[in-house]
């Protein structure tokens, strides 16, 4: 089965082809960071606008790299949600277009089940059950996966999510827009412990996580410094240290009170070096593995979206013609395959 996947939650504009027999055909991004640098932050109706500049051709492209036409298509998979109803709305009446027009299955695919489902694409990768952290700009979530479809919300965030925190943090301290991966690289050139920073809910039981209360200590700091260009590092270099061992900390517990030995690390905060250094050293230490996308399938793009998609075309899963999108859509209330 060939399977279309079309991504359009926010910012990046995704298609990619896979193919179950082959695995992927192809895929591009496009990214809008460019477009919304000036604003600091992603402005809807541009994002929405851009989607509709960008889409067909890049529809095109891809297709003419995996070798194929729309012809060739058996269903079409798209980002239902959650996202930016705008954008969200672009990708899904692209794709519900395309699959009546060629009489094949469409679906509508939860963008954080792609992110999910990320780190199967690589060689190698585990299967189910396994423990899953989801990271993001809009999501810091532990979850039990036990089957495709079949996932427990095991902890979630109470306030701002880790890589939301990165950018609030980064955008405090004067760095430019995406702020996240601007702080990260900073962060590589600071000082290791000259500022330590609380783990958040670290010294209680429990698999939730709150990053308002670190970023306040980092502004707090901030606004007391000296404010040259190490002490920034210095304190980006504290922030991060602060961030990823705190995932780390709960991922370990996940593990253990799920009972499995396997984890996955999925979402834009998951192509953190720092990150995925901690959880490979915890892993070799005790017993557990641990798999990762590649960095350019930790943000947003068409090949998640094809291959979740791919999968449940292939359990018999479709959804009628109607162009519905979900712009809050709780992963939890998915369905089993």
């Amino acid at each position: 089965m060939r399977v279309l996947g079309i991504e359009s939650s926010c910012d990046e504009t995704g298609v990619a082809v896979y193919d179950t027999a082959a695995g992927l055909r192809a895929h591009h991004v496009y990214s809008q960071i460019d477009l919304h640098q000036a604003y600091g932050g992603v402005v809807p109706e541009l994002a929405s606008r851009d989607h509709v500049r960008k889409l067909l051709p890049l529809l095109r492209e891809t297709l003419a790299e995996a070798g194929l036409t729309v012809r060739d298509l058996d269903g079409v998979a798209y980002t239902s949600g959650p996202g930016l109803v705008g954008a969200l709305l672009v990708g899904a009446a692209t794709a519900r277009a395309l699959a009546w027009s060629l009489d094949v299955p469409a679906i509508g695919v939860h963008h954080m089940e792609g992110h999910l489902l990320a780190p199967l694409l690589e060689p190698g990768a585990p299967q189910p059950p396994f423990v899953a952290l989801l990271v993001s700009g809009g999501h810091t979530q532990l979850i039990a996966v036990r089957g495709i479809g079949d996932y427990e919300l095991m902890g979630d965030t109470l306030d701002d999510a880790a890589g939301e925190a990165f950018d609030k943090t980064a955008k405090m301290m004067g760095l430019p827009y995406p702020g996240g991966p601007e702080l990260a690289a900073l962060a590589a050139t600071g000082v290791p412990g000259r500022f330590t920073f609380s783990r958040p809910m670290c010294d209680r039981p429990g698999l939730d996580f709150s990053f308002s209360g670190l970023k306040t200590q980092v502004l707090l700091a901030w606004e007391k410094s000296d404010r040259n260009a190490q002490t920034r590092a210095d304190i980006a270099r504290g922030f991060e240290e602060a961030v990823t061992e705190t995932l780390a900390i709960k991922c370990r517990r996940a593990l253990a009170e799920a009972g499995l030995r396997s984890l996955i690390v999925a979402g834009g905060v998951g192509a953190n070096r720092r990150l995925r250094a901690l959880l490979a050293e915890a892993g070799a230490k005790e017993g557990f593995t641990v798999a990762f996308p590649r960095p350019e399938f930790c943000t947003d793009n068409g090949a998640m979206i094809a291959f979740a998609g791919a999968l449940r075309l292939a359990a018999g899963q479709h959804q009628d013609a109607a162009i519905a999108v979900r712009p809050r859509w709780p992963l939890e209330e998915l369905l089993k395959v």
